[in-house]
């Protein structure tokens, strides 16, 4: 379980706004990237508060709303579109998202917790917390805003193309999925440079979904 064990070692050095950062949907075939930075306050609680991705949709989203109603909990949350994702790659464009999010807080943070390896460029001090979801609060914290932001999305995406399915996958590459694919071709949200999508390079019409 998270804990504060790092947070409490920059509080130490006298660094006491410190914000964690995580993201979601760097695999998928569809939809962009969401990054969500959180600055929990001194002695925050959350009972059952962990890495998004141990946890059932609906206590996320219990805890989305435990997170983002509490007027001590500066936290903020913004995405790399499907667009950038092809233009900058998706590393680079996760990295966007999270700098977005950060730049976002309400107040500046002094040190960073970043979910994974160190970001090179990363405009604020940072450490990479490897399975930081699962070992620091204030990631796992951002864990479940970024994880639910984007399941909204995707469930916005899916009742404007539900024949692929959206709402139940997020868009990765399960067997309905792909199944989808092979029938219908990519639609305007399909990241086109990720396997196998790029392989069926079809041309979108103007109404932003594949041509027969």
């Amino acid at each position: 379980m998270p804990d504060f064990t790092f947070e409490l070692a920059l509080q130490s050095r006298g660094l006491y706004r410190i914000a964690g950062i995580d993201e979601a949907g760097r695999g998928p075939l569809a939809g962009p990237v969401a990054a969500a930075a959180v600055i929990l306050p001194n002695n925050f609680t959350c009972p059952g508060l962990d890495d998004s991705k141990k946890i059932s949709p609906g206590k996320r989203e219990l805890l989305y709303q435990r997170l983002t109603t509490d007027e001590s909990v500066f936290w903020a949350v913004a995405t790399a579109s499907r667009e950038e994702i092809e233009i900058l790659n998706i590393l680079k464009a996760t990295h966007l998202a999270m700098r977005r999010a950060v730049e976002s807080l309400a107040v500046a943070p002094q040190h960073c917790l970043i979910d994974g390896l160190p970001v090179r460029n990363f405009p604020y001090p940072h450490d990479g917390i490897a399975k930081g979801d699962g070992r620091s609060f204030s990631i796992a914290a951002a864990s479940i805003i970024a994880k639910v932001t984007r399941d909204r999305i995707m469930l916005h995406l899916d009742r404007e193309f539900p024949q692929f399915g959206f709402a139940k996958h997020q868009g990765y590459g399960t067997k309905q999925h792909l199944e989808a694919l092979r029938i219908h071709g990519p639609c305007c949200h399909h990241r086109r440079t990720f396997q196998p999508i790029a392989q069926l390079a079809l041309p979108f019409n103007d109404a932003g979904r594949p041509r027969p």
